[in-house]
């Protein structure tokens, strides 16, 4: 689907452009302010995403961020991925699958779950890095090359890790070592250059 530049243009470039119109009225007869993120309609209350609409090749749905709150008696919301903690989808193959008042219900039960506070808050990763042997024996023997790397963000000092630790061959581990020792004297992280595209 091309990238959508309004709610109209996604609705209408959409499969099922009647369906989520459907949709669309029954979630903005509530108090949510509609707006388009990640090239898709997203409904939020007081600046928190609270449900967005997704059209697909074969389905469309109704995304709920914090889902995982809804009662769903009904038994019509999925999980979509299994990674996924929080957020819940309904899914429909037609606007015949759609029942208005079932949608309705749901979307007040999650605006009400969000004026309640409820939400699901993403697990951070540990603040502490497993620094691997042989950049560690670096670091040691370079008070520099130790002060720059201690300087890096968890996260950069993360990267740099795992890539360490990745390699199988000690000849691979040295390779990588020696290509990122300038990086950290620069202050750069690992996959810097990709994050800026």
């Amino acid at each position: 689907m091309a990238k959508a530049t309004s709610v109209e243009a996604y609705i209408e470039n959409s499969n099922f452009p009647e369906a989520l119109g459907l949709l669309r009225e029954i979630i903005t007869s509530t108090e949510v302010e509609e707006s388009l993120k990640w090239n898709a309609p997203v409904y939020s209350i007081g600046g928190k995403n609270v449900i967005g609409l997704g059209a697909f090749k074969n389905h469309f749905g109704i995304w709920f961020f914090n889902g995982v709150f809804l009662k769903d008696e009904k038994r019509l919301l999925v999980n979509a991925q299994e990674t996924t903690k929080a957020l819940r989808q309904m899914r429909f193959e037609s606007i015949n699958d759609i029942d208005k008042n079932a949608v309705l219900s749901y979307v007040k039960e999650a605006i009400e779950n969000q004026k309640l506070g409820k939400e699901l808050k993403p697990e951070r990763k540990g603040k502490t890095v497993e620094i691997p042997e042989e950049l560690k024996s670096l670091l040691d023997n370079s008070s520099e090359l130790d002060q720059h790397f201690n300087a890096l963000t968890p996260g950069k000092q993360r990267e740099y890790c795992e890539y360490i630790a990745s390699a199988k061959r000690e000849a691979t581990k040295q390779t990588r070592l020696d290509k990122i020792t300038p990086m950290i004297l620069q202050g750069i992280g690992l996959n810097d250059k990709y994050k800026n595209c």
